[in-house]
Order: C-alpha cells, then sequence, then structure tokens
C-alpha cells in the first residue's frame, strides 16, 4: 500500500480510537509520578501545580472558542467516521488548521507537567505528536476529497499546528454558551478530577493516608462534577442547551 494511503488508513484507525489516548497518557503519568513522589519529588508545593493547571485550562479555553464558534456537524467529538458539513475558515480556524487538537495537547501537557518529570514531558510531546500526526492527516485527506480547491485553498495558508495570530479573521457566527455547555462540560470535570486524583494519590504516599480535608482540588471537582451532572441531566431532559444550526 503506499505511504498516502496508509497514513490514511492508520489515522481514520487513530481517530476512531482517540478517545483512549488520554487513558495512556494518565496511566504513565501516574506511574511516573508515583515513583517521583517515592524519590521525595513533591509537585504540589508553591505555585507549580496551579501552573499545570492553568496550561491545562488553557487548553480547554482553546476548545470552548473553537466549538462555540463554529456550526453543527463541524469540530465534533464523533468518533465513528469523519463529519464536515463546511469547511471552516473564520475565527480560531483562520490562524491554525486543527485547533482542538492545540487544545488537547495543552490540557494533556498540564499533567503531564504534574509529574515533575521532564523527560516524561518530552517522550509525552513525542508521542503526541507521533499519534496526532496521523490524524490530522486522515482528516485532511477527508477535506480534500470532500471540498477539493475550497480546502486547498485555505490549508495552503494557515499553519496546520502552531496559530499564526496575524492573519485572524472574525468568526461570522456568535458564540454559542448552549452549544460549550452541552459539548464541553466533560473536559471540565475530568480536568479538575485528575488533578484531585494525582493530589490524593500525592497524600497518601507521603502520609500513609488518603486525606478528604477541604482543600481547593476538592472544592473545585466536587463543584464541576455538580455542574457536570446538572448539565448531563439538562442534556438528555430538556431542550434548553439546544441551539438551531448549532
Amino acid at each position: 500500500m503506499p505511504l498516502q494511503e496508509e497514513f490514511e488508513v492508520q489515522g481514520n484507525f487513530l481517530f476512531k480510537y482517540r478517545s483512549h489516548f488520554p487513558n495512556i497518557i494518565l496511566i504513565a503519568g501516574i506511574l511516573v509520578f508515583y515513583l517521583g513522589i517515592k524519590t521525595g519529588l513533591d509537585p504540589f508545593h508553591g505555585i507549580y501545580p496551579y501552573i499545570c493547571l492553568a496550561v491545562s485550562a488553557l487548553g480547554l479555553i482553546v476548545r470552548i472558542i473553537t466549538v462555540g464558534y463554529t456550526p453543527a456537524n463541524t469540530s465534533g467529538r464523533n468518533t465513528a467516521n469523519q463529519v464536515a458539513d463546511t469547511v471552516n475558515q473564520l475565527g480560531i480556524y483562520s490562524t491554525v488548521r486543527h485547533p482542538l487538537y492545540v487544545g488537547n495537547f495543552l490540557m494533556y501537557l498540564g499533567l503531564a507537567m504534574l509529574t515533575y518529570n521532564i523527560w516524561f514531558v518530552i517522550i509525552y510531546i513525542l508521542v503526541f505528536y507521533l499519534y496526532y500526526e496521523r490524524i490530522m492527516f486522515a482528516e485532511e485527506q477527508f477535506l480534500r476529497k470532500k471540498f477539493g480547491t475550497q480546502y486547498t485553498e485555505w490549508a495552503s495558508k494557515t499553519p496546520a499546528f502552531w496559530p499564526r495570530f496575524s492573519q485572524f479573521k472574525k468568526a461570522d457566527l456568535y458564540f454559542s454558551w448552549r452549544k460549550i455547555l452541552k459539548k464541553e462540560k466533560n473536559g471540565l470535570a475530568a480536568m479538575f478530577a485528575l488533578f484531585y486524583i494525582f493530589f490524593l494519590l500525592r497524600n497518601y504516599i507521603i502520609n500513609g493516608k488518603i486525606d478528604f480535608n477541604l482543600s481547593f482540588w476538592m472544592v473545585s471537582t466536587i463543584l464541576s462534577l455538580v455542574l457536570y451532572l446538572i448539565l448531563k441531566y439538562l442534556k438528555y431532559n430538556s431542550n434548553i442547551l439546544n441551539e438551531e444550526g448549532r
């Protein structure tokens, strides 16, 4: 099979199972974090864990900005097949072709940084690049075949991953908070929950017990999970989060 077709097949396979990528990073990260704590390293001191959280939060913000300005059937969480009714070219898409993956990269990077191990961070960056390179290739092949020159003309002037803010063009759609609350609630809850899991693990290794004392990590996790459950209920039991065309 020619490399172009092989890369596309691999990319479509990885696209289908891309939701499992964070689990790989999480399992490896927990192991590295555990070994680091056992050797005396403690990432949860000073402002360092909040810097890690800020990196992850920046990734979530990138996703929110991306999803909030896009129409239906684009920039989704679908895994079965590629879906695109239009080529997004305005807003954040005028600066970068794959903003959702930029957001994902930053969200996972914050967790990788929490291990306090520079080699793990470097390995994470390399693995992310190799994993998502194939996915981005497959997506672009799909868009090229479906939209032809409309896609290639936009892609030829727009970077794949590193944004070029100088060519930003305002989106022609209003920002949809309803779509954000419907689509991105998982990311917010997962982000705080995972940081709290690392915090509890750290306490268990250092103190020999799981400490459920009131802390920023506990409060933020509880609040985000309550919000998640409320939005989950509204999604399936009302139309309040639904919008025509979004």
